[in-house]
Order: structure tokens, then sequence, then C-alpha cells
């Protein structure tokens, strides 16, 4: 397929149209079942003339928590070494373009557009999914930009994931392992780690967080089948917080470096994570400081990130804290949790918790909420704008009672703001947490943008 013979958008917000005119009418291409197969993106590919295997040199990850904040880890201190760096990641918040990053900078609609067309025209009105043509996409994109190496996220587990057509990366790396998708991926641990254990390869290196004994178990025994190695945090490389220092040890050595200036106690596992794949990019050398910066200057949007400007701000004044997380699932909701009691234990002016919580039908809403039952939060529960796979409010709320924590359900977003600030009228500020998906985090964005979600 010729990209030149794509029908050309007259302007910016016509290849916006166009972009999303051609995702419409693939939808309608939508298997009536997601069976998580690689024969229809392989077949595309064909057709595509196999730009997988025309990208430069790969790093895949996969796990069930953390894949984003690692791979934005490892972008910021790649491009403060001065490489140029490939990105596909998923979900978005805003827009679809978030998804795609071609040596720096996010794919333009008048881009985009155009590889969705060739893969259409390929694809011929055969099945095919929606993350399987957005990959088949990206690829296009990938191949005819240069550049000098390439972050994949992969979507959905891993050995069947659409991503997984890569036979040969540079390297692999498996974030902590937890339950979620399990309609898909299996009902425990030990399931769900063998699909994420799938992107391993035969004569690649792969690095791995740590990990419960179920999965790791798994992924060593797989890591052994190929005979491949494997680098295990608390095996190979430990990382820690201390003194106000990053603290990140290998067999290469002890490294003290600044914390990472993502929020949250998880994110110096998902730093360490990234610190030990960037020591180990065969081809690549990163110094210390392109390591510190990559801590430093790491941005990634909808991840435990406070809210400082828009409406919702000033509905809740300069005294109070408004946070933003997308997590959606129980080792999501544990991480946050955790978070915020160390905030609640160091708070000289106590702040009560209020949680505007959202989540898509297919989580476990109980499972999300039970690690905040120590910290005794007010929860308002409230639907996803635009969102047909929204959970319904009353059903959040009876997860929620059912864990012991007082809930209510209140509708939006800026309802559930107004409510919270006529119940604190008379006390200290609050803390108030929006979370439960990306979907409703995107949606806070959309409305209340941050200078620092880097989305151009």
């Amino acid at each position: 397929m010729n990209l030149a013979a794509r029908p050309e958008a007259a302007d910016a917000g016509s290849a916006s149209a166009l972009c999303d005119a051609i995702l419409l009418r693939l939808t309608c291409l939508h298997p009536k079942s997601i069976d998580l197969s690689l024969e229809r993106l392989q077949r595309l590919l064909r057709r595509l003339d196999h730009p997988e295997n025309q990208l430069p040199p790969v790093v895949h990850v996969a796990g069930t928590n953390g894949k984003g904040s690692t791979i934005a880890y490892l972008y910021a201190a790649l491009e403060a070494s001065g490489q140029r760096v490939h990105v596909l990641t998923s979900p978005y918040l805003i827009r679809i373009n978030e998804t795609i990053r071609l040596a720096g900078q996010l794919i333009s609609d008048e881009h985009l557009s155009a590889v969705l067309w060739v893969c259409e025209k390929a694809n011929g009105g055969d099945p095919i999914t929606y993350f399987e043509v957005m990959t088949a996409a990206a690829f296009l994109a990938f191949r005819d930009c240069p550049a000098d190496i390439l972050l994949l996220e992969t979507g959905l587990g891993g050995r069947l994931d659409a991503t997984n057509v890569i036979e040969r990366p540079l390297l692999t790396a498996i974030t902590t392992v937890s339950l979620d998708h399990q309609d898909f991926l299996g009902n425990n641990l030990a399931e769900i780690a063998s699909e994420k254990a799938g992107i391993l390869k035969p004569g690649v290196r792969g690095v791995v967080s740590l990990q419960v004994p179920e999965a790791a178990r798994v992924i060593q025994g797989r890591a052994d089948a190929l005979g491949i190695e494997l680098l295990c945090q608390g095996r190979e490389w430990q990382v820690e917080a201390n003194s106000g220092a990053l603290c990140f040890q290998s067999n290469r050595g002890r490294l003290h470096l600044p914390l990472p200036s993502l929020t949250g106690v998880h994110q110096v596992q998902n730093a360490g994570l990234a610190l030990a794949c960037l020591q180990n990019l065969f081809g690549f050398s990163l110094s210390t400081e392109d390591l510190a910066a990559g801590l430093i200057e790491v941005q990634w949007s909808g991840r435990l990130q406070r809210l400082r400007k828009g409406p919702l701000f000033d509905q809740l004044g300069s005294d109070g804290e408004l946070w933003l997380d997308g997590g959606h699932n129980p080792g999501a909701g544990e991480a946050v949790a955790q978070t915020l009691q160390d905030w609640q234990a160091r708070d000289e002016t106590p702040r009560r918790l209020h949680m505007i919580v959202g989540m898509l039908k297919n989580k476990d809403a109980a499972g999300f909420l039970a690690p905040f039952r120590t910290l005794a939060p007010k929860v308002h529960t409230v639907s996803i704008p635009n969102e047909d796979a929204a959970m319904a409010p009353g059903d959040i709320v009876r997860a929620a009672r059912a864990q012991g924590l007082e809930a209510t359900s209140v509708g939006g977003v800026a309802k559930a703001m107004a409510r919270i600030m006529a119940e604190c009228a008379d006390g200290a500020a609050p803390r108030v947490l929006i979370c439960g998906t990306l979907h409703l985090a995107g949606s806070v964005l959309a409305i209340d943008p941050q200078d620092e979600m880097n989305l151009a």
C-alpha cells in the first residue's frame, strides 16, 4: 500500500475527522467476541509488507501495573542521552494521538489518518480489532520515521497481545503482575503471569519487577524453558528510597540518584525497573546524568497527578488537595492507598480523604477499594461521561459499602466536588482523589488540562 495514494485532508480539523471516520468504520469489523489471537494482525501485516520487521530495536514491556510509568522513565532517560525514541502506549487520556510518539513527537492527525487509511484498505473488510489496527498503523508510522529505539507497551496480556508479533526485541521487561482482565487472561496469578511471560523470547534478556511467589515461579519457569537470562528485582538488582535519594544496586555497582518526580511509593519500583532495563540495552550507553535526568524530567499524566488549576480545583480552593489517578485494579488500589497512608501519617493537620470514583463494568470495584479501608475515606461514586461500558454509580456504592466504606452516589465529578466542599465547610481542607479508571481521568483532564500533560 502506498501512503502517497491516500486521500488528503484539507486541514487539521478535517484530518481529525478523517481519523474518526476510519476508526468508526473499522469498529464495525470488530469480531463478535474478543478472542485473543495474533492471526488477524499477522494477516494484515503480511498485506502491509511486514512493517514490524523494519523497526528500530524494541524494548517490549508487559505487566499489570506500572507499564506506562516504566516506559515514561525509559523515554525520558533515552531522550536525555540524545536518542530518537518511538513509543507505543495505551490507552490514551484525551487524544488518540497520545498512543503513538514518533521520534519524540506525538503523531499528527494528518499522519495518523494516512496510516489508518492504508491499514483499512489493506485489511479489506476482514474482521479486526481496534487495537490491532492501531498497532499496525503505529508500525507503519514507526517504519517510515527514523529513530534509534522503540518502546512498546502491551495492551492486554502478552502472549497473544497484538504487540507480540515482534519476534526478536532488544529487551523484554515485566512489571508487577496482579489480578486484572481475568475474563481474558485467567482467574489466578499463575495463569495471568503465564500470559505476561509470553513476551519473553529466545536469545533475549528479560528484566522483571518484584513478583509474588506464585507469579515469580511461572515467569522464571518460562525463562528457563527458553534458556534465557532473567534479571529479577531482589536477586540481580535492588532499588529503594533512602534519605531523599533513589538507591539502585546491580552487579554493575550502586547508584545514588534523585527520587523520581512521579508521585507515589510504587514509583520507586517502576523507576528501578527502568534503570535495570537501561543498564542492559546492548548498543546503548547512558551516563549517570542521563539516568538522573530520566527520573527528574519524566512526565506521565493521570497517574497520581496533582491538579493545580481549572474549574474543579477552583471549587476546592487553595487549601485543599486534588489528585487524579487512572488505576483500576486491586494492585493499583493498593499502591495508591499505601502512598496516601504515608501522607496521612505525615500530615501536621489531619485531612479527610474524599474519593470520587468511577469505574468500568468489567472491573473489580470491591477489590480496588478494599486497600483504602484503613484511610476511612468518604466515597462519592460517579458516572463516566460518554462511556457506555461504565459501571453504574449505585453498583460502586454497594461494592464500597461491602468493604465498610461510607459511600453515596452523586452523578458527576462537579457535583461530587460541590458536595465535598459543602461537607467540609467548617472543617480542615480535604484531600480529594478522583480515581477508578483512565477513562474518568481523561474526562477530567479534558476540562481541567494541566501544563505538565506533555501532549504535544
